[in-house]
């Protein structure tokens, strides 16, 4: 059965709603599967470098090949998903993703491996911002909260698991296996998708964006690459000359997309308050949380000394607080708002990463422990908030192209904390002479992330206070309660 984006929210969508956490669970475990995979292959690389005959750098093309796939494939991931349904496109994108995962697996070469990483990332690429649209189209605004609250979970823990997992297989088994686990979540999940997720599809007016796309594709893939390039010794020029390329082309795409009808990412979508204003909060915060899974375990291992399996199950603290954080988001939004939640909690959460500044060898691995579950929740919290008030003024016409404007963004900049937190880390190398990173260097590179969340307040505050109601629920009881005084007095009134 094929329903259109406009049908989302009426009576004939109550079917969908009551699935919505089944909805939701299987859209997270699709991402949480990719999640995994970007943060895990990172510690098999050496492993791998010496089964293909080269030297370990070579083998980071490995991991710029499946950001360059994504970089050019997101963009064009509403536009698909508008044009053959988001549930056919979905389920074909688990696909994509657990055959590029298999030929990775099979790879005999470097070569044979970027390919197949390619192949990889345009299942990913279509992953993200189809996955969100699918559940966007599936809930009710009341419900928005707490479905988001789920899909989230598998994105900041993907990222904390997958070092020490991928330790455990490079150690016990072969390096291989990294990418074979994802071939029975994948077929798992698309057998889910044929059961549980209607057919919906948008509608578009215009073009297909030809010129857009190699605009964006190069400006994206320029700037990811660049980021991820800097943040690697001996590669400055080359990362300048990338972020060089990216800023001109993302530059001519802006004025590209003011004259085209029906552009990829369009940029008439910052001027939306709620969606605008969380794209570049969100944006800001990110930095922090792209950079936790970097600075993290490097300083537990290289500035306390301990194991990659002892940091690893250390990190996996923050996705314990993520999970916590899932059956409060609704109540605490119900009864504070978007803005006053957003605005306090983004300090609050900003400043608990600040305190792993100050964390040393000598802190009580519990404290750690116990500190770093506060920052997975709080952060958490706060990417839920973010990414559930940006749909609050979007049409049913505009959901595809906001989903994919605004996973651009969230994978931008998740690239540019990894970036930023390497800069600081190196410029305070630099500075204090130190020829390998101490813990006074990850102090700074963390108070570096930490100051420029703290930037995202001023944009927290500038949400408009009834922001996200219908969404929330925020106000609806004093509302009601109100109502039957202001009908009385009104009543008293007219008798007088």
């Amino acid at each position: 059965m094929s329903v259109s984006s406009s049908s989302v929210g009426s009576a004939d969508a109550a079917p969908v709603r009551r699935n919505f956490r089944t909805v939701a669970l299987i859209v997270a475990s699709a991402m949480f599967m990719e999640q995994l995979d970007a943060t895990i292959l990172a510690t098999a690389l050496p492993t791998m470098a010496r089964d293909f005959g080269v030297d370990a750098p070579s083998m980071s093309i490995a991991l710029t090949s499946y950001l360059i796939s994504l970089a050019v494939f997101i963009p064009v991931s509403g536009v698909i998903a508008d044009r053959w349904g988001s549930r056919t496109v979905f389920r074909a994108a688990i696909g994509v993703f657990v055959v590029g995962s298999v030929l990775c697996a099979q790879a005999p070469s470097l070569g044979f491996l970027v390919v197949a990483r390619l192949l990889q990332g345009l299942g990913g690429a279509m992953m993200m911002p189809v996955g969100r649209l699918v559940l966007l189209r599936s809930v009710e605004r009341r419900d928005l909260v707490s479905a988001m609250s789920w899909l989230l979970v598998p994105a900041l823990i993907g990222p904390i698991l997958g070092p020490p997992v991928g330790g455990l297989i490079v150690t016990y088994a072969d390096w291989r296996w990294i990418f074979y686990i994802n071939l029975p979540i994948g077929l798992i999940g698309m057998v889910l998708v044929s059961l549980f997720i209607e057919e919906t599809k948008g509608e578009r007016a215009g073009p297909f964006d030809a010129l857009g796309m190699v605009l964006s594709g190069v400006s994206l893939g320029s700037l990811l690459f660049g980021f991820e390039s800097a943040s690697r010794e001996g590669e400055g020029v080359l990362a300048l000359t990338l972020i060089a390329v990216g800023l001109v082309a993302g530059a001519l795409y802006l004025r590209h997309a003011r004259h085209h009808p029906a552009p990829l990412l369009d940029p008439a979508l910052m001027r939306v308050p709620s969606f605008g204003t969380s794209v570049i909060a969100g944006s800001l915060t990110r930095i922090t949380q792209g950079a936790q899974p970097f600075l993290l375990p490097l300083m537990m291992q290289l500035g306390f000394g301990l194991s990659a399996a002892t940091s690893g199950l250390v990190t996996i603290a923050t996705a314990i607080g993520s999970l916590m954080m899932k059956a409060l988001a609704p109540r605490l939004l119900k009864r504070f708002g978007f803005r006053s939640a957003l605005a306090v909690n983004g300090i609050i959460a900003a400043l608990l990463y600040g305190v792993c500044a100050f964390f040393r060898p000598d802190w009580p691995l519990p404290v750690i422990f116990g500190v770093l579950v506060c920052c997975g929740f709080s952060m958490s919290f706060q990417f839920t908030a973010y990414n559930t008030v940006a749909y609050d003024r979007i049409s049913s016409a505009q959901m595809s192209s906001a989903t994919s404007f605004y996973t651009t963004f969230q994978q931008l900049m998740l690239s540019l904390g990894i970036c930023v937190a390497a800069l600081a880390l190196h410029g305070s190398m630099s500075l204090q002479q130190h020829a390998t990173p101490e813990l006074s260097d990850f102090s700074a590179a963390f108070a570096v992330v930490v100051a420029i969340s703290l930037v995202a307040t001023i944009w927290n505050l500038r949400f408009a206070k009834d922001a996200g109601r219908e969404i929330s629920g925020h106000g609806r009881v004093a509302e009601t309660l109100k109502r039957p005084a202001v009908e009385a007095s009104d009543a008293l009134e007219r008798a007088r």
